[in-house]
């Protein structure tokens, strides 16, 4: 048992730093931190836990000098208390350096990684260990519906968590995962993103070849076998690979699937039962592509084909991942994550499955680095076509892009259509707003996709119906 310490995280809010502090907490350290103005659900996090969070970066928040300082991804080298931290020299760790240190050791980490499904199949299996009696840790950097939260300690052997492609810390600048000592991986797709990082698609490929590369000989590696990049990848690994999905090359792939009852089904074969059914309440190819790698991990640890199966049928997905917000007017609001036209291009057709016969509307923010570029044009023309109409709230970061690298949302716009899709770019999200309610018609399906807040739309368009 490690003695108790004074923590001081610096970002405290963030979406992994607020669970940390909370994990650090149960473990029986004096924790403490600062940021700046908190909202929920992080704050709700911290207050529950005991934590203070001071709001600012004063160095003052540093008296009295704590044993350990955690600093967020988000803290620039030059921030006061990192400064302070160095001077008075404090032992200083970064997010996923702390949770290796506190967390991982004598354990067995599941480590999910990929440019899409991260935080769903992390959830995923979060649940169906713990709905399995295998009381797992775990660290999610999203809302599970199921789960009271989104970390556990657990007892069980092992430990879940999701493995982020971004940089640990100003003084830490590999991804995350490498740090986390995975005994299994999950890799559910390989795909440009996060270009303030990755200056080209193949310095990500690189550091996703780094992670399967730390694998131990015993272990386990997971991995999309529809994907060319996935298996380039894979093919590094010194452990076993299991490959999953679609096509008939892979190791595992449905039977059947389909969309049934507002959910879908596949039937998978199993070496000890023969075949069992997988029914699911999200929709959607890509969650049975979670479903499938969640199922290859959790059989190979003994979990039982039909109290999984069970499991599994009883997942409710996680919040701002197709997430229903409520109906008013007649008029569904549904608020998701998606940013990248990959994703983007997956959950529209997941929707269709859901909404049948209903117009499908789409407000999308670009909001990430990465979402915001010319080079995704043709992507983003196939993602939205399966839509009836999308309306475009300006580039987040336009200011960090040089001209030739924008996205032209109005020229987006305009080849969308001329493949029949009602599409505009607007000026400001209040903009958007206005014109987004101006179009619904009861029956119509609204989906909010951003990666970050949307500065409250999903929330106020559903009140503003609510109102009518």
């Amino acid at each position: 048992m490690t003695p108790p310490l004074d923590i001081h995280l610096i970002a405290i809010g963030g979406t992994g730093m607020a669970p940390l502090a909370c994990l650090l907490r149960e473990q029986g350290h004096l924790v403490r931190g600062s940021d700046g103005p908190l909202y929920p659900p992080m704050s709700t996090l911290l207050e529950q836990a005991g934590i203070v969070a001071r709001v600012g970066y004063e160095p003052a928040h540093l008296d009295p000098a704590p044993d350990l300082v955690i600093v967020g991804n988000a803290i620039r080298h030059d921030n006061p208390q990192a400064t302070t931290a160095r001077e008075l020299e404090l032992e200083i760790m970064s997010m996923p350096q702390a949770l290796t240190r506190f967390f991982l050791r004598d354990r067995q980490p599941l480590v999910v990684a990929g440019t899409h499904g991260k935080t769903t199949t992390t959830s995923m299996a979060a649940w169906v260990y713990k709905a399995c009696d295998r009381d797992p840790g775990f660290l999610i950097g999203g809302v599970p519906q199921n789960l009271d939260r989104s970390f556990a300690i657990g007892s069980g052997r092992r430990f879940i968590i999701e493995g982020d492609e971004y940089n640990a810390a100003y003084f830490d600048r590999g991804p995350k995962f490498l740090h986390y000592q995975p005994q299994t991986a999950i890799l559910t797709s390989v795909e440009y993103d996060h270009a303030d990082l990755y200056a080209e698609p193949e310095d990500l490929l690189a550091a996703y070849s780094r992670l399967v590369a730390i694998l131990p000989a015993d272990g386990l590696l997971v991995a999309h076998g529809d994907s060319p990049d996935v298996r380039a990848v894979a093919a590094l690994a010194r452990c076993p690979v299991v490959y999953y999905g679609f096509e008939k090359s892979n190791d595992i792939r449905p039977l059947a699937f389909g969309h049934e009852g507002g959910g879908t089904y596949c039937r998978l074969p199993d070496a000890e039962v023969g075949e069992v059914e997988l029914r699911l309440r999200t929709t959607g190819r890509h969650n049975l592509l979670n479903a499938m790698a969640v199922w290859v991990v959790a059989r190979r640890d003994g979990i039982g084909a039909a109290v999984l199966a069970e499991a599994f049928s009883r997942f409710d997905g996680v919040r701002r991942r197709q997430e229903e917000l409520g109906t008013a007017a007649g008029i569904t609001v549904v608020d998701d994550f998606a940013h990248h036209p990959t994703a983007v291009g997956e959950t529209l057709p997941a929707l269709r499955e859901r909404y049948p016969g209903r117009r499908l509307v789409v407000a999308f923010e670009p909001r990430s680095l990465t979402a915001g570029r010319e080079m995704f044009f043709d992507a983003y023309v196939n993602a939205f076509a399966s839509a009836d109409a999308v309306f475009f709230a300006p580039l987040f970061h336009a200011d960090r892009l040089s001209e030739g690298e924008r996205l032209d949302l109005e020229r987006l716009a305009g080849s969308l259509a001329e493949c029949g899709v009602d599409a505009a770019a607007h000026s400001s999200v209040p903009e958007l707003r206005q014109a987004v309610l101006a179009a619904l018609d009861p029956g119509d399906v609204l989906v909010t996709m951003s990666s970050g807040s949307f500065e409250g739309i999903p929330h106020e368009i559903l009140a503003e119906l609510r109102r009518r």
